[in-house]
């Protein structure tokens, strides 16, 4: 059984599955089906807790982040080799992407990272309050067409749970290359911080900010890509006030 269907939760959570799209493509190796029964299930996320202290997951951590749809786990593995002293929790709802991120939790002897192989809210509804210190959101899924946008990450409902997750002075960071997925999000943003006083705090003064990659970036495929085909990335971050 994959770390996915040990974790589905309530019938109530069932019934409202957010996952949309594949959440499987083609059958894994040997191998990568070997690991995902035993590493996998090792480093595999419980929602069977109501309520869930990130910290405890780790042995030893200074602080704990999380990447939220981490496709092929490349920037995840990454900064979890370039800070071993933070946990890092992944989410993402492909089990061959957890399978890619798993192999490589293996051959890099990583330590520091835990793994939901479901939909993100699951986990962010039960985090304990102020209990991240960093969030990444790394070009996800545009859902171009107009009748798709409700089906974006970035809400109503994902803003309160960030808000919720994030302690003071914790950071934000979203990447895109679709123009009107950023123009999307700081639009939700800015109306979260109107209805809710000011939460998420833009950390950009100049457009150098969000045209340069943050610290530490070792790029992705998805920005790859993009960058091939044209398009300009975007990187946003804000500041939990």
């Amino acid at each position: 059984m994959s770390p996915r269907n040990s974790h589905l939760g309530s019938a109530s959570e069932k019934s409202r599955r957010h996952v949309y799209g594949r959440t499987k493509g083609k059958s894994l190796r040997s191998r990568q089906a070997h690991l995902m029964e035993t590493l996998g299930k090792r480093v595999s996320i419980s929602l069977a807790d109501s309520t869930i202290d990130p910290a405890r997951l780790f042995e030893c951590a200074s602080e704990v982040w999380l990447e939220i749809g981490f496709g092929g786990g490349e920037h995840l593995a990454h900064q979890a080799a370039l800070h071993p002293d933070v946990g890092i929790l992944g989410c993402e709802p492909f089990v061959n992407g957890v399978a890619k991120l798993v192999a490589e939790i293996d051959e890099r002897g990583l330590e520091n990272i835990r793994i939901l192989n479901d939909d993100a809210r699951f986990l962010l509804e039960r985090l304990a309050p102020a209990s991240l210190a960093r969030t990444f959101i790394l070009y996800p899924d545009p859902w171009p067409k107009k009748r798709h946008n409700k089906r974006r990450f970035i809400n109503e409902e994902t803003l309160a749970f960030l808000a919720r997750a994030l302690k003071p002075g914790g950071e934000l960071r979203f990447a895109s290359d679709i123009p009107d997925y950023i123009a999307w999000t700081l639009a939700h943003i800015a109306r979260f911080n109107r209805e809710n006083g000011e939460t998420f705090v833009w950390t950009a003064e100049k457009p150098a900010d969000w045209r340069t990659p943050y610290e530490g970036w070792p790029g992705t495929r998805y920005e790859a890509k993009a960058i091939r085909e044209g398009r300009t990335p975007t990187y946003l971050a804000f500041r939990r006030a």
